[in-house]
């Protein structure tokens, strides 16, 4: 958000040359640096292997980081634990794995506030706004959902607790192009309610036409970044990154 920095806003949430990986010398993230204002939708593509999912396990602290720092609101979380960061006002949605399938709708609900549990029914009216067929479904099974409908478990979940920043691995993966499109249609709402959102997408023309600004990273970097029109239309973007079709895309 250009004008935000133009007037010394804060950002919401920083990292700063961030180096993390999974095993003993090795690195995945290599000094990548994001930044994410209030209210801005930012997407994050690159090839398989760029470290883009490794990065918001980062930010969750569900990555060791080695070097780098991250801040929320100006304070330093650099290592923080994920109870502490939910405490802070930062939800995650993982790719996989991302509902409780033996529990019902209600009940996962009810495990994204346990730190809050007296809250629990103005959050559900909150949430049941935004998904209103999972308010009709609340008492089904989640192992009995499609993925599609798991998502909105998994998302609706980190929503309890009413974050500043939600940070979004994948979510339209697996899904069919109509359940894609309605949850790129649900995260943009959510970004429009005062969510800071950070999205990890493969199906990088789409998440380029809602992000306010991208980051494209390689090799563990941030090799590019922009709004998503100047990466949608940037030659270099779309010849490594994006195909000849990216051409067409009607970034917002």
């Amino acid at each position: 958000m250009a004008e935000a920095k133009k007037t010394g806003v804060e950002p919401v949430l920083r990292a700063d040359n961030l180096v993390a990986g999974y095993l003993p010398g090795v690195n995945i993230l290599n000094g990548c640096s994001i930044e994410a204002y209030p209210g801005e939708l930012i997407g994050i593509i690159g090839p398989n292997g760029a470290g883009k999912s490794t990065l918001l396990k980062a930010l969750f602290g569900l990555v060791k980081i080695r070097e780098g720092s991250v801040t929320l609101n100006g304070e330093d979380i650099t290592g923080f634990k994920t109870n502490k960061l939910v405490q802070m006002g930062v939800g995650f949605v993982p790719q996989t794995n991302n509902v409780f399938p033996s529990l019902t709708i209600q009940e996962n609900l009810q495990m994204g506030l346990f730190l809050q549990p007296k809250r629990l029914n103005e959050r559900l009216e909150a949430i049941f706004d935004i998904f209103p067929v999972l308010a009709d479904r609340r008492q089904q099974s989640a192992g009995s959902l499609s993925g599609g409908e798991r998502q909105s478990v998994a998302m609706a979940r980190a929503l309890m607790m009413d974050p500043k920043v939600l940070l979004l691995d994948e979510p339209s993966a697996g899904l069919s192009p109509v359940r894609q499109d309605e949850t790129f249609i649900r995260t943009r709402r959510i970004n429009k309610a005062g969510v800071s959102v950070i999205m990890v997408e493969q199906n990088a023309r789409r998440c380029l036409q809602i992000a306010d600004r991208g980051y494209v990273l390689d090799q563990g970097r941030d090799a590019y970044t922009g709004t998503g029109r100047e990466l949608a239309d940037d030659p270099k973007v779309i010849e490594l990154y994006l195909g000849t079709l990216a051409k067409d895309v009607d970034a917002k």
